[in-house]
């Protein structure tokens, strides 16, 4: 139970193309009362290490009333690797480890090359998902990498608000896309999240072009988010979804 209401969900995976995915529905939903989507992005980990995550947030937001979908990120998981990601990643290691900034030929060849592919793949997920019975808009986006979150809320007129995880490197160039951001933003920030650069996410934030937005700043690590940050997450969802 959640907020005195049961949990009821149906769950079931997802096979987009050759893409693996997870859907949830909140059990009371029909054809005729199609519940609102919330896409949950998971980190570049794969889905299956980000399982227990993924699932404590989606059974969250079905005792809200949402459905939620997950899609396995380009790269991750069981899908074919990127050589040219993962040379990036190995670039990244070497400077973290040597003490070294992170240079942006690094984060770019990281970053945009996720973001060219995942988009495509998150809009055409979008198109089935919203054909499915007991699926329906409004839509909203939650997570996973920064960068694909804002991309994807400048191309995507079918999502209505986001929460995004400020917890991953930004290109220089999502800065020109994020003051094209016009949507309602609830940013989730770890102060203390090693690895990340704080004032870059800050600097993302103020750059945004939404009237709305929120920055949600907590102490602590990566993976530190405090429950209390979680439920401010779905008020924020519930008021611009529903």
């Amino acid at each position: 139970m959640r907020d005195g209401r049961p949990r009821v969900t149906r769950s079931r995976g997802l096979l987009l193309g050759d893409i693996p995915g997870i859907l949830r529905t909140p059990g009371s939903r029909s054809v005729s009362a199609p519940a609102p989507l919330i896409l949950l992005s998971p980190p570049p980990l794969g889905m299956r290490k980000a399982y227990p995550r993924l699932v404590d947030r989606a059974r969250h937001c079905a005792a809200d009333g949402f459905a939620t979908a997950a899609i396995e990120l380009p790269g991750s998981g069981a899908r074919p690797r990127l050589p040219a990601a993962e040379r990036a990643v190995a670039d990244l290691r070497r400077a973290m480890e040597a003490g070294e900034p992170v240079g942006d030929e690094i984060i770019d060849a990281l970053i945009l090359p996720l973001v060219d592919r995942a988009v495509p793949e998150w809009r055409a997920a979008l198109d089935a998902l919203l054909s499915l019975p007991g699926v329906g808009g409004p839509v909203g986006y939650s997570g996973g990498v920064i960068s694909i979150g804002t991309r994807l809320a400048v191309v995507e007129p079918r999502i209505s608000a986001a929460v995004l995880f400020a917890g991953s490197f930004v290109p220089r160039a999502m800065f020109a896309e994020a003051r094209r951001v016009t949507i309602p933003l609830h940013v989730l920030l770890q102060w203390d999240d090693e690895g990340n650069d704080r004032q870059t996410a800050l600097d993302l934030f103020d750059a945004f072009g939404s009237q709305e937005k929120t920055l949600h700043a907590n102490m602590g690590g990566h993976t530190g988010v405090p429950q209390f940050a979680g439920d401010a997450a779905a008020r924020f969802f519930t008021r611009h979804l529903k």
